[in-house]
């Protein structure tokens, strides 16, 4: 934490202006923020900045590699593979949680990783609305690579539309106006012109797809798709009385959903580096590591934190049944380094990258962080917290060379 701005943030806190900040947030939305957001944001220093770009620059190396699909082939379950695969995600999420190394250095360490879209319109709506109410000076920026928020939208639009025309592409999620991101779709909507359309809605004639508005039928050439299928599973056909999206379909995908596969805890025991905790498919371990209270247990095939194992036992290891299906990965202990009013607060930070159509590889463009006190680092492990939830990590512009330092 850059100390002198968060000085300067505390001493000027009040629950008043946190009253208005999440006033002004949720001004004209058609439905307030679903989740909890923090009553600050994270102030980076340059030393600690330029840690993490590297750290995801390192792991975006290994997405570019010619085999990495070959790699990953087995990541997609037969059950949800959808053909026309693109070749490349449009999007990439990269979470690191923010730690301490031996020599007492703040790092960053990655928790975990997504070819899947996130809160790209939100995260930049929420930087806009600290920096006003709480006077944030402007220098303060969660872009990176020197854009701003003008350039950061001509680049969703480049992403998420392509081609077309914003009535040509759709955001889609199953239930999503209900979803609890779903003041994301509202932000994206109105920064970008796309309908919000449900899972349920999608109407089929051949192999095209429409959505209806007011009695008539609109051609959807290309799918923002929000739509977990962890999210639809049932021991039945989860496609009962609604489009199955698995079909060749006339439509593209941003991104494709076999990319949420591909880039996921599947792609951890491929990377390399300081930023990289040891992780073994639990099928391929030779052993069990002798200081196995230091790693956790974590099913391939699950989302927001759902079936992992922290305190791990060797019988906990013993009666998985599919060990393909699991990693053991070496535990990453959150540095808590967000100085609230009372306490350390854990923090982790979410690099978003965005990749259209026709550039060589994806471009680091905003972030997403989540501050913490309880054992997980989600909202639903947070509830009655105060100083935790939602925010983002400002920075301000790096120098050169690189400068030592951390959060």
């Amino acid at each position: 934490m850059e100390p002198s701005a968060r000085q300067t943030f505390n001493a000027n806190f009040t629950t008043e202006k946190y009253a208005q900040f999440l006033k002004e947030l949720n001004a004209g939305q058609p439905k307030e923020t679903a989740f909890r957001l923090a009553e600050t944001p994270i102030f980076l220093t340059a030393g600690f900045c330029d840690r993490l770009i590297q750290a995801g620059n390192n792991i975006v190396q290994t997405i570019l590699q010619p085999d990495f699909k070959e790699l990953t082939e087995r990541a997609i379950p037969a059950k949800w593979r959808v053909p026309k695969e693109n070749d490349h995600p449009h999007c990439i999420a990269l979470d690191f949680g923010v730690c301490k190394d031996e020599a007492g250095n703040i790092v960053p360490k990655l928790i975990e990783l997504q070819g899947f879209p996130s809160l790209y319109a939100f995260q930049s709506l929420l930087a806009d609305v600290y920096r006003s109410v709480y006077n944030i000076d402007e220098s303060w920026t969660g872009y990176y690579g020197g854009m701003d928020k003008a350039s950061y939208i001509d680049l969703l639009k480049k992403t998420i539309l392509g081609p077309y025309q914003p009535h040509e592409v759709v955001i889609m999620d199953v239930n999503a106006t209900e979803q609890k991101t779903a003041i994301d779709f509202f932000v994206t909507q109105q920064y970008l012109g796309t309908p919000i359309v449900g899972l349920d809605e999608l109407k089929q004639k051949g192999n095209q797809l429409f959505y209806e508005v007011n009695g008539e039928e609109h051609l959807i050439k290309r799918i923002y798709n929000r739509l977990i299928f962890n999210e639809i599973d049932t021991d039945g056909n989860p496609f009962d009385n609604r489009v199955d999206v698995r079909q060749p379909l006339d439509v593209e995908w941003v991104s494709h959903p076999n990319w949420f596969y591909r880039i996921s805890k599947f792609t951890m025991p491929f990377l390399k580096g300081d930023a990289i905790p040891k992780t073994y498919f639990l099928h391929e371990l030779e052993s069990i590591p002798a200081d196995l209270e230091n790693y956790v247990l974590k099913p391939l095939f699950s989302f927001a934190g759902q079936g992992v194992i922290i305190d791990v036992t060797p019988a906990d290891l013993g009666v998985i049944t599919d060990p393909e299906n699991w990693i053991l990965q070496e535990k990453v202990n959150y540095e808590p380094v967000i100085q609230a009013p009372d306490d350390g607060v854990k923090a982790e930070i979410r690099l978003l990258y965005l990749w259209p159509d026709g550039d060589a590889k994806p471009t680091m463009a905003i972030n997403l962080a989540r501050l913490s006190r309880g054992k997980m680092i989600g909202v639903r492990y947070n509830k009655d917290f105060d100083w935790v939830g939602g925010t983002t990590a400002l920075m301000q512009p790096l120098p050169n060379p690189p400068r030592e330092g951390g959060l």
